[in-house]
């Protein structure tokens, strides 16, 4: 056997070649090479890149979180709102979805009797965690959330990048259900995406420091809505204030590691990063109450 000879070109085995590919490192051969601003590469790698050992997107406009600025934008929150108006309709159609839907600790549906199922996030149900950030039951509810995630939620989209700002949303409702599961009476039902918009008002505060913008504006925005938290006009309306709080909590947490100022594989890590903490903690949460009801 011949040791010595020229391994053959990956698309032609029959012709042997000194040359391989700069980005991916096979043989190549003379008729295979593309020139590439250092040394050559193949077919392949010029189609999935630039031409110039990147990926296609290597090279696209990118926001401050590092995310690929998207031909449209606001598609997310689009998404987002698509979703929260169809399970409106679908339990304004269907009351009893409601029941499977929302957000309660621990219920027995004839308690005063103790008989019946018992049903909840502490026998293991725990998709009411996020299922209940997208039910409503009031068109007035509905109306104010999806108006406020529009107006809070368009511009951090743009900002943050389509799969961070989801990430965001995601980690803001699951943190405010983790409170709310922890806080309140195990028998009270509790629904709505205003968690999750709190968590978004909460990074878009990160978002306003870190491009050095005038503080004033949010900050009264956030008073504002902790004001109507507190002390909602009218006195009947129930609001949860853990909620809105385990929200804003989450989302600032959230949104100071995606604004890291890092660059690089270093910003990546410390993103995903702080959706592990973010999501670690409010399953710490979960587990503790969990454990304290059963």
């Amino acid at each position: 056997m011949d040791t010595d000879r020229l391994p053959g070109c990956y698309r032609h085995p029959d012709r042997d070649t000194g040359i391989s590919c700069t980005r991916c490192e096979r043989p190549i051969c003379p008729e295979c090479m593309i020139s590439a601003s250092v040394g050559f590469q193949c077919p392949e790698c010029v189609r999935e890149g630039s031409g110039a050992g990147h990926r296609p997107t290597a090279n696209a406009p990118r926001t401050i979180a590092g995310g690929v600025v998207a031909a449209d934008p606001h598609l997310v929150t689009k998404i987002l709102i698509g979703i929260n108006v169809l399970v409106f309709l679908v339990a304004a159609a269907n009351p009893a979805l409601v029941v499977q839907l929302e957000l309660i600790g621990r219920y027995r549906e004839f308690d005063q009797f103790l008989v019946g199922p018992v049903e909840g996030v502490s026998t293991g149900e725990y998709y009411r965690l996020l299922t209940s950030v997208f039910l409503h039951t009031e068109w007035w509810h509905i109306i104010g959330n999806m108006l406020a995630l529009w107006v809070i939620g368009g511009p951090l989209e743009a900002a943050l990048g389509r799969a961070r700002y989801l990430a965001v949303y995601l980690l803001s409702g699951l943190g405010a259900s983790a409170l709310v599961y922890l806080l309140t009476a195990p028998n009270t039902a509790t629904l709505g995406a205003s968690g999750a918009v709190f968590g978004l008002l909460g990074a878009t505060v990160v978002l306003v420091r870190r491009l050095r913008y005038e503080m004033r504006p949010v900050i009264v925005m956030v008073v504002l809505m902790l004001v109507l938290t507190f002390v909602p006009l009218g006195g009947s309306l129930n609001v949860s204030w853990q909620a809105h709080v385990g929200g804003l909590v989450t989302g600032a947490l959230v949104g100071l590691g995606m604004l890291t100022p890092a660059t690089g594989r270093t910003r990546t890590l410390v993103q995903w990063g702080t959706c592990v903490v973010a999501f670690l903690l409010a399953a710490a949460v979960i587990v503790l109450r969990t454990a304290e009801l059963t």
